[in-house]
């Protein structure tokens, strides 16, 4: 099994911390530009990471590389309420990915251009309710829903996309699970 990617992508290490205790290669990449760039596009024609080679197949997008690895490795299934929860992470996993890119190509997106406004407002909505579903004592056990979690609560704090003063169970959760040995191997601040 070999898994493409970046060490800074959330819907990188969600998979690589999946993986941690399975024999794989991970490809570290540069994922804009160079020979790296090539040889992602040459697996994944969509240029995105985390994509992952596996028996003579190719699996794209971190959400159908769990799928796959689930069905593989005989995961228990997910219930439709963690589908649900995955979707509001990656909704806003999406919104910080775009306002990142943006400020990354010097385009102020401190603005009330619609665009700007509406990943603001989805990122506040979705941690709201993220916020809400921790108070109510969901996100307990460490599966695929908690792993997804983490990755885009640190990521944001990594890359200081977001004050997250608001929403202090989103904190406690990620000084909870911080030490965990999966998560300090895949720290993009290393």
């Amino acid at each position: 099994m070999k898994l493409y990617g970046s060490t800074t992508s959330p819907y990188v290490r969600r998979i690589r911390v999946v993986l941690a205790q399975t024999e794989h290669e991970f490809v570290d990449l540069q994922i804009f530009s160079g020979e790296d760039r090539e040889l992602l596009a040459s697996r994944n024609p969509a240029l995105k990471v985390p994509c992952l080679e596996d028996d003579g197949r190719v699996i794209l997008d971190s959400r159908v590389i769990y799928s796959y690895l689930s069905e593989k490795f005989g995961f228990a299934p997910l219930t439709w309420d963690e589908e649900n929860m995955l979707t509001l992470i990656d909704a806003a996993n999406d919104s910080f990915v775009q306002l990142l890119l943006l400020a990354r190509s010097d385009i102020d997106t401190s603005g009330d251009a619609l665009h700007f406004r509406l990943q603001k407002e989805r990122i506040e909505a979705v941690f709201t309710s993220l916020e809400a579903q921790l108070n109510a004592g969901l996100f307990s056990k460490w599966t695929y829903p908690e792993i997804c979690l983490y990755t885009l609560v640190d990521w944001v704090e990594f890359r200081e996309l977001h004050d997250l003063s608001d929403y202090p169970r989103l904190r406690a959760f990620r000084e909870a699970h911080k030490d965990r040995i999966e998560l300090t191997a895949t720290d993009p601040r290393q």
